[in-house]
């Protein structure tokens, strides 16, 4: 396929680039959500695979009248296939697609994971695919709502300077926007976004748990204005938005922190621990936290993470 090259039109529509039939292998959360996507810019699904009760329903729900099939009819059906299975499992399903001749040239065959860029794709290259690595960077649900949120959401690019122009089409037709990403840069940027995404939950879970031990009756409530205007901060400013106890170098306050974390939620503390020692290191950084002020505050955090070691 030449990236260079106008794309096929499809007959009777002149106008209009071809469409693709498009298939998902692994119908989880993220597959259905994309061929869905895709099916409102004017592409076709027309097979996906999956084996579970929720995958059958999101298949259901998000590809109404799509059939189930395996894997390899998936690809013996579809021009563009989208291989939405988890990261570990993914060498292997594309190894033994490539083994068994369900691969076929010209066919466009894009991941979904973060972790990887098209290297991963090697074994269909050989047989004649044309490999992209299309990372979505948004949480999925499972349900219709994960369309929407689709639109204006970045995508990790990785695609073959031929394909680039053809990679680009697709995540703009799925309402993203590009975002290139090298090969050997992959690893880091998804570790970046785990970092950032999933950290976050079990950050805010812990909160909201303590919260409700602590009395109150809509933490939720109490927290989203909190952590709305937090996170705008942090994206606006970086490490000037630092606020709170560790930043100011209140080390009673947190003393205390510790002390009620430790009687009341051992795996808080620990994180807790953590966060602290790095978000005080950022502070003194970047001159929000003076020496003076740092060295009581590390000899608490110090003191407490003996205090940890010893439970």
């Amino acid at each position: 396929m030449n990236a260079d090259a106008p794309p096929p039109r499809a007959a009777g529509a002149p106008d209009r680039p071809a469409r693709l039939t498009v298939g998902v292998v692994g119908a989880g959360r993220v597959g259905p959500a994309l061929a869905a996507a895709l099916a409102l810019a004017g592409h076709r699904p027309v097979a996906a695979s999956g084996v579970s009760d929720a995958s059958r329903r999101r298949a259901e729900a998000l590809l109404p009248g799509v059939p189930l099939v395996t894997p390899d009819e998936v690809l013996a059906r579809c021009e563009l296939v989208l291989l939405t299975v988890p990261d570990d499992t993914l060498p292997g399903l594309v190894r033994g697609l490539a083994e068994t001749g369900a691969v076929r040239p010209g066919q466009l065959l894009a991941h979904c994971s973060g972790r990887f860029g098209t290297a991963v794709l090697d074994p269909a290259l050989r047989a004649g695919a044309l490999p992209l690595a299309l990372h979505p960077v948004m949480t999925f649900t499972g349900t219709p709502v994960d369309v929407q949120r689709l639109a204006g959401c970045s995508f990790g690019v990785t695609a073959p300077p031929e394909l680039r122009m053809a990679a680009e089409a697709l995540v703009i037709e799925m309402g993203g926007e590009p975002e290139w990403i090298d090969e050997r840069d992959r690893p880091l940027y998804h570790a970046a976004l785990a970092l950032g995404a999933n950290h976050l939950v079990t950050l805010v879970a812990q909160s909201l748990e303590l919260l409700r031990r602590a009395g109150v009756a809509a933490p939720d409530r109490m927290l989203g204005p909190l952590l709305g205007a937090a996170l705008d901060n942090a994206l606006r400013s970086g490490d000037a938005a630092l606020t709170g106890p560790v930043a100011r170098g209140d080390a009673g306050t947190v003393a205390a922190h510790l002390a009620e974390l430790r009687a009341h939620d051992a795996g808080a503390l620990a994180g807790y621990l953590a966060m602290a020692r790095v978000t005080a290191d950022r502070a003194l950084d970047h001159g929000l936290l003076r020496p003076e002020q740092a060295e009581a505050l590390l000899d608490v955090l110090a003191d407490g993470a003996a205090d940890e070691g010893e439970r």
